[in-house]
């Protein structure tokens, strides 16, 4: 193996601090009422009271009848029908677009038949020219000439 030594290691105490973390959280799942505290009488009668709920002799009846074997047929086969129906629909359908060159320069030959406005133009002339003065503006300027100043003559 390439992996080194201590990736292994890593990796084996990565997958025992897990398990022993979930070996820790399997108590929570069988818990026991401590019998010293004042209210555990109580919990413990709670519990056993309700330990068999839910009972589907308390979950509330429909109040619909449930249909009748042949009519669970007779919609399953209307779906059935209808399903078929729509699969032939779709199978009539011509889904062939032909070439996809052919499909893109039929929509720039529209395109390109389309005149432009002008007021765009101006947009585009305009929107070219902001750019080149905002260039010309973020241009820094000269440095400072920071020397002592020249000696008269």
């Amino acid at each position: 193996m390439n992996a080194p030594l201590a990736k292994k290691i890593t990796g084996g105490l990565i997958v025992v601090s897990a398990v022993a973390a979930l070996g820790g959280c399997a108590g929570a799942f069988n818990p026991e009422t401590d019998a010293a505290s004042p209210v555990a009488p109580r919990v413990q009668a709670l519990v056993d009271a309700n330990r068999e709920y839910p009972r589907w002799e308390d979950f509330p009846r429909s109040s619909e009848p449930l249909p009748e074997p042949t009519e669970v047929a007779a919609r399953v086969g209307a779906l059935q029908g209808a399903g078929t129906d729509l699969a032939a629909e779709a199978a009539r359908i011509d889904w062939q677009l032909g070439d996809p060159a052919a499909f893109a320069a039929d929509v720039n030959s529209r395109i390109d038949a389309q005149a432009v406005n002008p007021v765009t133009a101006e947009t585009q002339a305009e929107v070219e020219e902001f750019a080149r003065r905002t260039r010309e503006r973020g241009t820094a300027p000269p440095p400072v000439d920071r020397g002592p100043p020249p000696a008269p003559r």
